[in-house]
């Protein structure tokens, strides 16, 4: 990895922010981190969400001024848009386009909008991101330890000149820079995020289990066998891989699994598979899931609603749910 493309807080300078306010649109979970990571770093901060939001009490019982949108918008120097992807357009719009001023910063934390021009912000505009890694609840945990989550960090139009050291100080004031801040593109991270998505994280991972189950389960063995070595246990091995690699999780397992990934494994993610995979990178890169993923909201969510509800009757959720409640530990909240 290349090293001139990483910076940590001694990089950053956050008197860039000072005299700043930052409207973060959006209070779920990576709204929640930044609006209160940014307030603990002395940033001047406020919220935006609709006035029927669930979230207007937890954030004003956080501390932090909560407008409606466009007035938010129009009040913050900085505008973090941290809505839906399939959202972010249609409220650009209607609430966030006429509030954003000459010389503001727009940010986003996902590559989407900017990338297949669902937003085209005006010329005097700059236009940055800054994409924690991990979930929102870590990235406010870690950054109350004194730690904190890395993150990406891209500028896609520099108006003004000074928007690569506004977007590196936005990012070590929700705590990247204790980390690391790694810059990347709007294209890049887009293009991955998606893909990472698609074909591995949930899309493949989710098809991997389901074969799995259903071939116990066709040739015979009991379903709760089938959930707990196909499902249940993924999170184990899932853990070992997260915390310390592939090769540090085969050390941890045991000698006669090592030896089955490692014999087996290319049989089951075989050509095939990754010729699949080369072909969901095509159809990101050229654009043509962005056009399919906007027409479905655009036609009203149908064809996702009939998905989730077919996944619900998989007969893993069932199984797994008389399991699950076996195992109270799971729904344990620490």
């Amino acid at each position: 990895m290349k090293t001139d493309d990483i910076f940590y807080d001694k990089d950053a300078d956050l008197s860039k922010l000072e005299g700043k306010t930052v409207a973060i649109l959006g209070y779920g979970s990576q709204g929640h981190a930044h609006a209160l990571n940014l307030k603990d770093s002395g940033v001047e901060v406020v919220v935006g969400l609709r006035p029927d939001s669930s979230s207007r009490p937890k954030a004003e019982e956080a501390g932090l001024e909560v407008l409606d949108i466009a007035e938010a918008a129009s009040r913050g120097d900085i505008v973090m848009v941290l809505l839906p992807d399939e959202k972010q357009a249609e409220v650009w719009d209607t609430e966030i386009s006429d509030g954003i001023a000459e010389g503001n910063l727009l940010l986003f934390a996902h590559g989407f909008s900017i990338h297949f021009e669902q937003i085209l912000p005006p010329p005097g505009v700059d236009v940055g991101m800054v994409a924690p890694k991990g979930p929102g609840h870590l990235v406010r945990r870690q950054y109350e330890e004194g730690h904190g989550v890395p993150c990406l960090m891209a500028v896609h139009q520099d108006a003004g000149g000074e928007a690569p050291a506004l977007v590196l100080a936005y990012a070590a004031g929700i705590g990247g820079g204790r980390a690391a801040i790694i810059e990347t593109t709007f294209k890049d991270e887009c293009e991955t995020d998606l893909f990472g998505e698609q074909a591995v994280l949930c899309g493949g991972a989710s098809e991997l289990v389901r074969a799995g189950f259903e071939t116990l389960v066709e040739a015979g063995y009991d379903p709760r066998l089938a959930y707990f070595e196909c499902l249940h246990e993924l999170k184990l091995i899932a853990d070992l891989m997260y915390e310390k690699g592939i090769q540090g999780m085969r050390y941890s397992i045991s000698n006669t699994a090592e030896y089955g990934d490692m014999t087996r494994g290319k049989r089951v993610i075989g050509e095939e598979s990754r010729a699949a995979m080369k072909e969901i990178l095509s159809e990101i890169q050229s654009g043509e899931f962005a056009k399919e993923w906007i027409a479905e909201n655009r036609a009203g969510g149908e064809n996702l609603a009939r998905m989730r509800e077919e996944g619900v009757g998989h007969p893993t959720e069932e199984v797994g749910k008389d399991l699950r409640d076996m195992m109270p530990w799971i729904d344990q909240k620490f």
